[in-house]
């Protein structure tokens, strides 16, 4: 189940109404109907507020907008038949670890490492990072606050406008961003317009694309 729906649902069932939502926010009720329609997408942080007004507990929200871990209180609400199955775990790692993934990959031990499972199909080598610091943060749109787990694809080869992961040839340590091409120039960007766009122009690699993303919001 999407989190717009369990969210419309829960409000059904407490006797909440948009405008409600909209005044505990502090946002108007015409946002808070585009996000409940799907109209339009909040941040990661406004969803947690939303769900965290109509008590939604303990919820994990997928990259894909999915509920993972529903609340089977709600009443009103059918479980759908075709839930979407885990397909792998893989080891969360530091950032250090995934500037060198390649050549460790194969040898950190099962009891070593906390792993996590996704519902993407994703390669053996794949790995879990989590974000820090705020330039993957935005207003408006998608946004990874610190504490979102990025799982990366090390076999997927970077496009225009996916997310990556990549190792400074300046720095022991990977760095996550949006990876842009504009007229053959191919930049990192972060989300947060108050950090700076990185050009590459040698000074790094890509370690990976990014394939699924999770927030713990309580």
């Amino acid at each position: 189940m999407t989190w717009n729906n369990l969210v419309k649902a829960r409000m059904k069932e407490q006797g909440i109404t948009q405008s409600v939502l909209a005044e505990k926010l502090g946002k108007s009720q015409g946002a808070i109907a585009l996000w409940l329609n799907k109209k339009r997408e909040p941040s990661l942080n406004d969803i947690a507020d939303i769900m965290r007004i109509v008590d939604l507990d303990h919820m994990v929200l997928g990259s894909d907008g999915m509920i993972e871990y529903p609340d089977e209180a709600i009443s009103n609400v059918s479980k759908i038949e075709n839930q979407p199955s885990y397909k792998s775990r893989y080891p969360v790692i530091s950032s250090v670890q995934a500037g060198q993934w390649s050549e460790i990959c194969d040898v950190i031990p099962m009891d070593e490492a906390d792993f996590i499972a996704t519902t993407e199909k994703a390669h053996s080598c794949s790995f879990w990072l989590t974000v820090e610091g705020d330039s993957m943060t935005s207003s408006v749109g998608v946004s990874f606050p610190p504490g979102t787990k990025v799982l990366v694809d090390p076999s997927i080869e970077p496009e225009n406008g996916k997310f990556v992961v990549a190792k400074l040839d300046d720095v022991n340590e990977a760095t996550f961003k949006k990876y842009v091409v504009d007229s053959g120039q191919k930049f990192l960007k972060p989300l947060n317009e108050q950090f700076p766009i990185m050009p590459i122009n040698g000074n790094c690699r890509i370690v990976g694309v990014v394939v699924d993303a999770k927030l713990k919001l309580f």
